[in-house]
């Protein structure tokens, strides 16, 4: 089944597995070592059967593998998709390639920066295209099918692989090889980008998100600085005194069970609140929420609902463009 004819699809290759060539067919692990990768238009070349979905314009933001994309690389990809979608308005959507170890933290950001209502679906791949059975071309078919969909339209930035259609908000990386790796939780994922050409959703994410998002990067160049302090049983202070006396102007804690850690972790995060950093309490436990306790209230906290630890820090980089009201920013975590 093919959508609308002439339909647009702006394309953004970011590099990441989907992109590099390994050695041999068998080369699964060590492709990255040579460092030699496809173009965005090379890897769109391998696809030609998009072009039954949609009029596809490849366009290479930079090509790295996916521990070497940083938060500007964010601001330069949600300002090159706004300008384009600003430009043509009759465009479909947009797809960008990413390597799979920081795709959930670059979609979320695009999630609340990408100020449409069109679709941005973004996929990668475990295998790179010269290995046997890889996922590569299939993940970058179904993410542009994805972006040319007019259902798709309205759900905030998707992700896209192993033929599911997840929310950015939800999903994380569950698996360092195996293809299925991308899981939403207790939340499970939107739809289906399925062999008969349908892209078929079942669910709508609720939290705010894109066209409804206050979150303007248009004139940002520099996001604020937030890292995660993680805890464990007998955590101290150290890491957390670090980051304070380093400048950080913001600190998610990853905590415990429900979001708790060891008196002396949270003494460190006293101190830092002191030092007037906010601090924001998320788990990584991996599923549901940590939640306005009353000691967390009185102690002056912010909690990250069900957020994981990294999609709270960017959530925190971008309130923090805004504002240092704990209030105002326990509203933002409350309400994306």
């Amino acid at each position: 089944m093919a959508y609308e004819p002439n339909r647009r699809v702006y394309l953004f290759g970011t590099g990441g597995t989907i992109s590099f060539v390994g050695e041999s067919r068998m080369d699964f692990f060590n492709y990255s070592y040579r460092g030699q990768q496809l173009t965005i238009h090379e890897m769109l070349a391998r696809v030609p059967e998009a072009s039954e979905f949609a009029e596809v314009i490849p366009e290479q933001v930079i090509n790295v593998g996916s521990t070497e994309v940083y938060p500007p690389h964010w601001l330069t990809l949600a300002k090159r998709i706004n300008e384009q979608f600003s430009a043509d308005p009759d465009a479909a959507g947009a797809a960008v390639t990413h390597g799979t170890a920081t795709l959930e933290e670059t979609a979320y950001f695009l999630n609340l920066t990408v100020r449409d209502r069109r679709p941005v679906a973004v996929t990668g791949a475990m295998r790179p295209p010269s290995a046997m059975g890889t996922d590569a071309d299939n993940n970058l078919f179904d993410a542009v099918r994805v972006a040319a969909a007019p259902q798709s339209a309205g759900r905030g930035a998707l992700v896209v692989l192993n033929n599911e259609v997840q929310s950015a908000r939800d999903v994380t990386k569950t698996d360092s090889y195996r293809v299925e790796t991308f899981q939403s939780g207790h939340m499970g994922f939107l739809g289906y980008a399925d062999a008969d050409g349908q892209v078929t959703y079942y669910r709508r994410p609720e939290r705010r998100h894109t066209a409804d998002s206050e979150f303007d990067v248009s004139s940002i160049d520099e996001l604020p600085r937030v890292d995660i302090a993680y805890g464990y049983a007998g955590a101290g202070s150290t890491v957390i005194d670090a980051l304070v006396a380093d400048g950080v102007d913001g600190i998610v804690a990853a905590g415990l069970g429900s979001g708790g850690s060891p008196s002396t972790f949270m003494a460190g995060l006293k101190q830092a609140q002191a030092a007037g950093v906010p601090v924001v309490l998320s788990t990584h436990v991996g599923t549901g929420r940590v939640v306005q306790t009353r000691r967390f209230t009185e102690e002056g906290y912010i909690v990250a609902d069900n957020l994981h630890p990294k999609k709270a820090r960017i959530l925190l980089m971008l309130g923090l463009t805004q504002t240092k009201d704990p209030v105002e920013l326990q509203r933002m975590m409350l309400e994306y």
